[in-house]
């Protein structure tokens, strides 16, 4: 077995099992995820949230671009809280509160050590028990419980609305004054933030961990790390060096038995004579250059936001704010690498080959015009979600995902794929049938009305370093 054979067998077995843990892991997160319930409810019967809420509340989170300014279950950016986190720890304190001044005459922060640690073992005995019936898809929780959530509520209100007293968290947070439209929406992104901090406290069954295996960290509740997280972390740090002392031993034992690799003797690309397609496909470096230098702009206005909330004394925030930015900054490192990928692509195939099929140009710009269209009506999609100005149904097709690092709307995403098949069509078109290797060299098979076989528009040149 040669040196490559044998590296291809041993991506094939990495490739195996690595996707083999992914698809077993996978399933075992998928039958042991936490459940949407119907309804949240109090023991009173009022009705909290409605699955319809936690639903609604999960597309507003997605609108604002959510995932770019804080975090769900530590997935998105960290300049403001991990919202699960946050609702958690708000709550518990909020219901502490409620039982020290009730019982015992004043705030929780001021009781004595004993009170407050036997407060917190009611509260573990409150939050932890998983209380979902899933014959009626209802979660009950206590009377007290629902109070201290709509003290929570309040605080989100105010925080994702324009109350002028949580203005300076706002913009320690990065976030535009009503970031979130209306108080109903607020709300309903609310009860979204109380499924996520439920999930994360309330026990799986037959388990003494949450559906997070205890994460976030809240001592006030009870969540600490599991052993199983523990000896899953250290798995993985362990196996990581494990791989990166293979590929050391490997390079040390087999890098020089590598025949060196000899240049051509001289520049294949001088005599390049570019064709009407490749004249054509100069046009995306370009491209890929104003994306690069917006990017850039973009990723200088993001990190100003994290000092401060005006720009340089103008309030761009407001017009462009922190979520979008970011939303833009990583979004243009996808696109531009695409953009320069597509445009290499299209360059280099009838350069190597000296064939320039049959309305290749007309391909090369048509494809150019798509995707400036995904440009822009991505970019156009996502400023409307942010800003408010869309309506939630038209977000998921056009506005902004909210994950992260694939923002864009669906629809341009789909547009985006068409495009990457367009250009594996051109690709070959200009490659196909015209070069083939014959021992150790390249030669030309046919002569086309630009070129020569001894003059092809790259010369040919030997080809070395074959394992």
């Amino acid at each position: 077995m040669t040196t490559t054979q044998r590296l291809w067998a041993g991506l094939g077995l990495l490739l195996a099992v690595t996707f083999g843990v992914l698809l077993f892991m996978g399933n075992d997160i998928f039958r042991q995820a936490p459940p949407i319930p119907e309804r949240v409810v109090s023991e009173s019967g009022q009705t909290i949230f409605t699955a319809q809420d936690l639903q609604t509340g999960r597309q507003v989170w997605q609108s604002m671009g959510g995932m770019q300014v804080g975090s769900i279950w530590g997935h998105g950016a960290l300049i403001a809280p991990d919202w699960s986190a946050d609702w958690l720890h708000r709550e518990s304190v909020a219901l502490l509160d409620i039982w020290a001044q009730r019982e015992l005459g004043q705030e929780y922060a001021n009781l004595a050590k004993a009170q407050q640690g036997a407060l917190q073992l009611r509260l573990q005995e409150v939050m932890r028990p998983n209380r979902y019936d899933p014959e009626t898809g209802t979660i009950i929780i206590s009377n007290d419980r629902a109070q201290a959530i709509e003290t929570v509520i309040d605080h989100y209100d105010r925080l994702f609305g324009d109350d002028p007293a949580l203005a300076e968290l706002r913009e320690t947070y990065a976030m535009k004054d009503g970031s979130v439209a209306t108080s109903e929406r607020r709300r309903q992104m609310a009860a979204f933030f109380f499924w996520s901090s439920w999930a994360a406290v309330t026990e799986r069954p037959d388990s003494k961990a949450s559906y997070t295996n205890n994460w976030p960290y809240e001592p006030l509740v009870g969540n600490e790390s599991t052993p199983g997280s523990f000896i899953w972390t250290m798995f993985s740090i362990l196996f990581m060096i494990a791989g990166i002392g293979l590929l050391a031993w490997h390079y040390a034992a087999y890098h020089g038995n590598e025949p060196p690799l000899t240049p051509p003797a001289e520049d294949p690309l001088r005599n390049l004579q570019p064709t009407p397609s490749m004249r054509a496909a100069a046009k995306y470096f370009w491209l890929v250059a104003a994306l690069f230098l917006t990017q850039i702009l973009l990723g200088a206005i993001t990190a100003h936001y994290q000092v401060e909330k005006d720009f340089y004394g103008v309030n761009l925030s407001e017009w462009l704010p922190y979520s979008l930015t970011r939303t833009w900054h990583t979004q243009l490192a996808v696109l531009w690498i695409a953009t320069a990928w597509l445009g290499t692509g299209l360059y280099i195939g009838p350069a190597i080959s000296g064939h320039e099929p049959r309305f290749q140009r007309l391909g090369v710009n048509f494809l150019f015009a798509c995707l400036l269209i995904i440009v822009v009506g991505a970019f156009a999609g996502q400023w409307l979600a942010v800003m408010q100005k869309m309506d939630l149904d038209y977000n998921f097709w056009l506005g902004h995902q909210g994950w992260e690092y694939t923002d864009i709307g669906r629809f341009w995403q789909i547009f985006l794929f068409i495009g990457l098949m367009l250009w594996l069509l051109l690709r070959p078109s200009a490659m196909a049938g015209h070069a083939t290797r014959q021992g150790d060299e390249l030669h030309c098979l046919s002569a086309l009305p630009f070129h020569h076989c001894d003059r092809p528009v790259l010369r040919c040149w030997p080809v070395v370093g074959r394992t």
